[in-house]
């Protein structure tokens, strides 16, 4: 492959000006060459800054241009379908931030749209999917190192008051769950490579914002139970335990992967622990290659967008968990 696939990315937001796109800048298969904002200024300000040619006043103008091919959608959460769907319609590959709508209907209106331009590519961005550690523990669980996967168990939080945020707000889709707790839930049905059949949550809503501000949950996967935690208003922590019959595996940084030094990783089998540590390495970029490298050779993306629904389904679930008290079915 000798050409790259031309990018455009709609909104100014911090997850693509401060993470993602200084990632993809670094990408083999991928090249930036637009930003749009609502103000002219603003876009024009991140082009110069991450050297981006061109800067457009509006979602709209970047759509319309031709030499675009692809869609990075980091909007808040209740304009990702919306936005995702006019970047479709307007023949551009779509990767989207997570959680991928504020719902599992709004995600399949996604998903049929989708289907009516199958040329397209439309990718969910779980970009800790893609870094090595995963991959590394998902092969370890293949080879079952660890004897047959039982248990996971998962802590991610942050904290943050700022009633600005659009995390601290409802109407966009705010929430620990949703902007956070949708990671082990993920990685959940990554490893188990299956869907739970049942799950169960405990909510606490915060008074003012009105959103979840700390949540526990337990899934049920027939042959194991997954569990975690997760808050915006708590120490900022993460942690992932993967535990089988015969030993179990423990990753440090599991989704904020650092890209100044190397992941590590412990295995322990028995009373035995070895320590690995990854090359050093960005998932965005991982992500933004892969995602590529899909569109230059036409091939499925690595997490087909179905995935999305499944993960939005659970969320709802454990919502409806906490409001009710009780386990609810899948």
């Amino acid at each position: 492959m000798d050409r790259k696939v031309r990018w455009g990315v709609l909104s100014t937001a911090k997850i693509g000006t401060k993470q993602v796109l200084p990632a993809m800048q670094d990408c083999q298969f991928a090249e930036l060459v637009a930003i749009s904002s609502r103000n002219l200024e603003k876009a024009k300000e991140e082009a110069a800054l991450l050297d981006i040619p061109k800067a457009y006043a509006s979602y709209e103008e970047l759509l319309a241009d031709p030499e675009i091919d692809a869609i990075y959608n980091p909007l808040p959460n209740h304009l990702h379908v919306p936005w995702s769907i006019k970047a479709l319609q307007a023949g551009k590959h779509v990767l989207c931030e997570k959680p991928i709508g504020l719902s599992s209907e709004e995600g399949k209106e996604l998903v049929e749209v989708g289907k009516k331009h199958p040329h397209l590519k439309l990718m969910e961005a779980f970009m800790y999917r893609h870094h090595p550690q995963w991959q590394q523990a998902k092969n370890w669980l293949a080879e079952e190192k660890i004897g047959k996967l039982r248990t996971i168990q998962c802590f991610f939080s942050y904290f943050n008051r700022d009633a600005g945020n659009i995390r601290n707000k409802p109407d966009y889709g705010g929430g620990a769950l949703m902007d956070i707790g949708c990671y082990p839930i993920s990685l959940s049905r990554f490893l188990f490579q299956a869907e739970p059949k049942r799950v169960c949550g405990w909510i606490e809503n915060d008074p003012d914002f009105h959103v979840d501000r700390l949540s526990s949950a337990m899934m049920d996967f027939e042959e194991g139970v997954a569990s975690f935690t997760c808050s915006t208003q708590v120490a900022p922590y993460q942690r992932v335990h993967i535990v089988g019959t015969e030993g179990r595996i423990e990753i440090e940084i599991p989704f904020n992967a650092p890209i100044d030094r190397p992941c590590r990783l412990w295995l322990q089998i028995g009373v035995d622990i070895t320590e690995f540590a990854m090359k050093i390495c960005n998932q965005y970029t991982i992500q933004a290659d892969l995602f590529s490298q899909a569109i230059l050779e036409d091939e499925p993306v690595p997490t087909p967008i179905e995935d999305a629904i499944a993960n939005m389904e659970v969320i709802e679930a454990l919502l409806k968990s906490g409001k009710e008290s009780q386990w609810i079915a899948i």
